[in-house]
């Protein structure tokens, strides 16, 4: 991304956000408190990324608690993010924790299914940074620069304190989820993906090259116009200003019907990322590859699971998400998938 566009989009999203905020402050007053998930979300400090002592929530989206969260720290984008020392291998932003290697991680493609007929790439892009997380290898409080002064470790293992709460951390690892009879919030996806969406492999089984704009894909069961599904929603290519630092020239994206700018990737549209074939290994130059950021925007709380698009939203969350976008059945698989 441009700095131009960056800074586009920066200011854009705080006009948004500034907007949302008033918007959520009337609806938090009209709904009753007490229990920590009876009251809508408004901002990522209201929301279960945030990680630090001010994080008020007092269960979970399942019910369990306690909710994880640090008693040393009331800082929130610490957790991911650091002004200084980031690890600049990271496809992200000045990343604050420790990448694991591509190769640890068993990927869809090993199932050997035919239906699976998209190039896969090696585990990278902004996939890697969700899983310096997600992967349950490294405790969610062992950052690379924690808070405060003197407190840099580029091999990403200083831990914030001791004072973090939560009953899914064991042996400084994230341990399984409720069905292990833990309650902790995070998702532990370990390193075995392939019981997971696929990540890191080509959009619709390849087939979108640089210089066209709306496909065709190979695989006929995803949206792309020029394939005869619905026209608007298709994968678009933009074709980008890139800063001298930058070896990127194209991005993709979905863009659904009720995107915040039509004609415009944001935020609620279903991110493609550009990924060249030298770094990935798949022929066909710059391709769109489907990520965790392309179905999940960490910093929206507007749906259940930080989704761009909400799936359907139980009735017992209702009060959480008042914002839900496209809150339909299956609504973010469908953006995707022809069915």
């Amino acid at each position: 991304m441009s700095h131009k566009q960056f800074r586009k989009t920066a200011i854009y999203a705080s006009v948004v956000a500034a907007s949302l905020l008033v918007t959520g402050s009337v609806m938090a007053a009209s709904v009753p408190g007490g229990s920590g998930t009876l009251r809508p979300m408004i901002s990522i400090k209201d929301s279960w990324h945030n990680l630090g002592s001010g994080n008020d929530r007092v269960d979970t989206p399942s019910g369990g608690s306690p909710v994880n969260k640090s008693n040393d720290t009331a800082e929130i984008c610490v957790f991911c993010h650091t002004p200084h020392g980031g690890d600049v291998s990271a496809a992200v932003p000045i990343w604050n924790r420790k990448l694991s290697e591509p190769g640890v991680y068993t990927r869809y493609s090993s199932l050997g299914t035919t239906t699976f007929d998209a190039e896969e790439a090696p585990i990278g892009s902004v996939t890697i940074a969700c899983l310096s997380c997600h992967d349950g290898t490294l405790a969610i409080d062992a950052l690379i620069n924690a808070p405060g002064s003197g407190f840099f470790n580029a091999a990403g293992d200083v831990r914030i304190g001791n004072g973090f709460i939560g009953d899914d951390q064991v042996d400084g690892k994230l341990a399984p989820g409720p069905s292990a009879g833990v309650n902790g919030i995070v998702q532990n996806l370990e390193t075995d993906l392939s019981n997971d969406h696929p990540v890191s492999m080509q959009y619709g089984g390849g087939g979108i090259t640089l210089g066209t704009r709306d496909g065709p894909t190979k695989d006929r069961d995803f949206v792309a116009s020029a394939n005869g599904n619905t026209p608007t929603e298709t994968v678009e290519l933009l074709n980008m200003q890139a800063p001298a630092s930058s070896n990127l020239t194209t991005l993709w994206w979905i863009e659904r019907t009720d995107s915040l700018i039509p004609g415009v990737r944001d935020r609620a549209d279903v991110l493609m990322y550009t990924r060249l074939e030298a770094e990935s290994g798949v022929p066909g130059g710059e391709q769109p590859f489907v990520e965790c950021g392309s179905c999940h925007d960490p910093h929206n709380v507007d749906n259940p699971t930080f989704l761009r698009v909400s799936n359907g939203i139980p009735a017992a969350l209702e009060v959480n998400f008042p914002r839900a976008t496209g809150n339909s059945p299956s609504a973010l698989c469908l953006t995707c998938h022809v069915k």
